[in-house]
Formats: C-alpha cells, structure tokens, sequence
C-alpha cells in the first residue's frame, strides 16, 4: 500500500489581504506550510491557520522565504550577507515554532518559499545557508526538498531528514529541476497530464522529463498550489484520483 503526503503553501493572507480557502484547502491536504510573515501572512493568520489545521490533523510546517512583502517571496534577491539571510530564516521559523506550540500543535517540517527555494535549489551556498538555518532551530524538523536539487543535497549533509517533494501541475528538466517558467511547457494545465505525471512517480518510481528521459525519484509529498485559480477543485479531483489507485493520503510527518 502506498501512502503519499498532499501539502499546500498556505495561510498567505494578511492584514485586509485575503488570498486562497484555506479552510477549503485543509480539507484536501494532509501537510500545510504556513506563511511566516516575510513573504506573507501575519500573527493572526499564523494563528488562525494553525488552529484551523489542528482541528483537521493537518500536520504544519514554517515556509520561510526572502524578506519580501511587496513581491510576495517572488522576487530574486541577491547580496544579502549569508548570516543576515540566516538570521531572517531563523526568526521565521522559530515564529511558525513557537506559534504552534502556543496553539497546541506542534511544527513538523520546514519549506522555502518561492524565489528562495528556486534559487537556492541550484546554489549550494544558499542552500547550506537554509540547511544551517533550520538545524540551529531544531534538528528533528525535516526538511522539505526538490530531488536532484542543492537544498536535497545540504540539508542531508547538514543531518536533517529530507522529504522528497514532486509537482503535479510542473515539467522537469533532463536535471530533475523544474523547467523554468520562462521556456513553453513548464507549467501543466491539463488535468490528465497532470494526474499521468504523478502516477509516473509516485506508483512508477520515475520522473517523466521534457527530454524524454525517466529520472528515479522517491517521493514522500506532493505539492498542490493553494493560490491556483480553482485550487480546492483541482485538489478534490486530484486526491479522488490517487485513492481511487490505491493511494493513501497521509502526512510524512506528524506534531
């Protein structure tokens, strides 16, 4: 029986800002990363998120990005001195940490957000820098990764244990990366590809690639995007689809 993990990036509203259903999305998944109020989200979503996932067994985790409000996590930043990012990292997760203690319900896991993840998949010094970040915190907390990536790669040699993560709705590069958003096909809009893709991996052992080559890969999770344009949908046709093969919906981890 194979089990796999549904988790979304989650609890990005803040202020008068509301952005996704969270409530909806929590329902579907079985691992939230929460907004730690870089990129988005703020005290109260934090908390709210945090309840609301506690009620539903949703196992949660920090998602720690680039200090950056305005554009949403999304913008690449270069130049930040390696323990000033470090610092920044730091604060974020022992925020979501220390938040989910308060509220009962404790932090599994860590994933970066946005243009920090891209870019420290493919720079090994960034991604030492968030490997080292989350073990000063707390060096049971697993560490959410791309395979074939820097972060995979840093966060095993830092001592964590590494969730494998796939994509549904991503192509891969002959590497294992994700295909940038720049070059045509990178992103999967049909929902048939898209389920064809995740059976390759998570029943196959094997990610499809734009080259035509099948790369192993292992996965303990599956990513599904809460801010989509019809994401509760997509998840709720998306999570069917893997029950009705025998799948099992579980969290890699539990508080």
């Amino acid at each position: 029986m194979r089990t796999l993990d549904l988790n979304c990036d989650i609890g990005e509203s803040f202020g008068a800002w509301s952005v996704g259903e969270d409530a909806a999305m929590l329902d579907l998944v079985s691992t939230a990363n929460i907004a730690c109020g870089f990129h988005a989200g703020d005290p109260m979503v934090m908390r709210d998120t945090i309840r609301l996932a506690r009620e539903r067994g949703v196992s949660i985790g920090a998602h720690p990005s680039f200090f950056d409000r305005f554009g949403f996590g999304r913008r690449r930043i270069s130049g930040e001195p390696p323990e000033d990012l470090e610092a920044q990292l730091i604060y974020q997760i022992v925020a979501m940490q220390g938040m989910a203690e308060v509220y009962g319900h404790k932090m599994t896991h860590v994933k970066t957000h946005g243009a920090l993840g891209n870019m420290a998949a493919v720079d090994p010094d960034l991604a030492r820098v968030c490997a080292r970040a989350v073990a000063a915190v707390d060096r049971s907390l697993v560490y959410v990764s791309l395979p074939y990536s820097e972060t995979y790669a840093a966060a095993e040699a830092a001592g964590l244990t590494v969730a494998c993560e796939i994509y549904a709705d991503r192509t891969y590069t002959d590497k294992g990366e994700l295909t940038p958003r720049s070059q045509p096909g990178a992103v999967i809009h049909d929902p048939a590809q898209s389920l064809d893709q995740v059976l390759e991996m998570v029943l196959n052992g094997h990610i499809p690639t734009t080259g035509g080559k099948r790369l192993p890969v292992d996965p303990a999770t599956l990513c599904v995007h809460g801010d989509t344009p019809g994401a509760v949908g997509i998840t709720r046709n998306l999570r069917g689809a893997l029950e009705a093969e025998g799948i099992v919906i579980a969290p890699f981890a539990r508080g």
